[in-house]
């Protein structure tokens, strides 16, 4: 993140933005490995149980697409741990969805993980029963085009799941070493992209939950809840 602190300034300076593909390649494995690390303590074990019948579904055999996937480790966790149900995960970083593609023959679930690269308002609306967007909706100029695409391309009785970084709905309720942590990396990242996207919002990383359940209702979502919340993440069930 660091390496890029040249950019940061002239971003900052200009008001331009940077984009996730125009950081130092560093960035992109270092971010992964961040998350990959809360994604197998939580993922499969106590956020998708906290979701309305979606364990069920998965055991069964759904549809799931993991929308600004990376490099796919979010992808490759629920696929190892669901063998009957199909995993597409979409990006427009060709970088990551090539490693991404790497990392799921290596743990042998290729055969029912697709990557792609794609925007989040462009990939096919194909009836998926599960559509989640791990820690990136925040980073998305255009958040309600988003999840409108999201709405879409969910099957009658699908869920989204949103996951972002923990944060309350005020400033001064964040300045605590978590997020001075997370308001410093939205700062050179996060809200570096969404402005270099000429979008509608810049949410940042805190954004919060009242900004994001905004954000919801406003593409079309009136089923809303907080389903976990822990110091690092908050995970919101969204239905039709």
């Amino acid at each position: 993140m660091w390496a890029d602190e040249p950019k940061s300034r002239a971003a900052i300076k200009t008001g331009r933005g940077v984009s996730w593909g125009e950081h130092d390649e560093r960035l992109f494995c270092g971010v992964a490995a961040f998350y990959r690390n809360a994604y197998s303590a939580n993922l499969v074990d106590n956020w998708l149980p906290a979701l309305t019948g979606v364990t069920e579904k998965l055991e069964k055999g759904a549809m799931v697409a993991d929308i600004g996937c990376g490099h796919g480790h979010s992808t490759v966790l629920m696929a190892k741990a669901f063998p009957k149900s199909r995993f597409w995960g979409f990006d427009v970083h060709e970088g990551s969805i090539a490693a991404a593609r790497q990392i799921a023959r290596e743990a042998g679930v290729d055969d029912r993980v697709t990557f792609e690269v794609a925007k989040s308002n462009t990939y096919p609306t194909t009836g998926y029963d599960l559509i989640c967007f791990f820690d990136c909706l925040h980073d998305m100029g255009r958040p309600i085009d988003a999840v409108r695409h999201a709405v879409s391309a969910l099957a009658k009785d699908g869920t989204l799941m949103l996951i972002e970084p923990f944060a309350r709905d005020r400033v001064e309720e964040n300045i605590n070493p978590i997020g001075r942590l997370y308001y410093a990396a939205s700062t050179t990242m996060c809200c570096a992209h969404a402005i270099s996207e000429n979008g509608t919002h810049v949410l940042g990383a805190q954004a919060g939950a009242r900004q994001l359940e905004d954000v919801l209702k406003a593409a079309g979502m009136s089923n809303i809840r907080r389903a976990v919340e822990s110091p690092f993440n908050l995970i919101i069930e969204a239905r039709l």
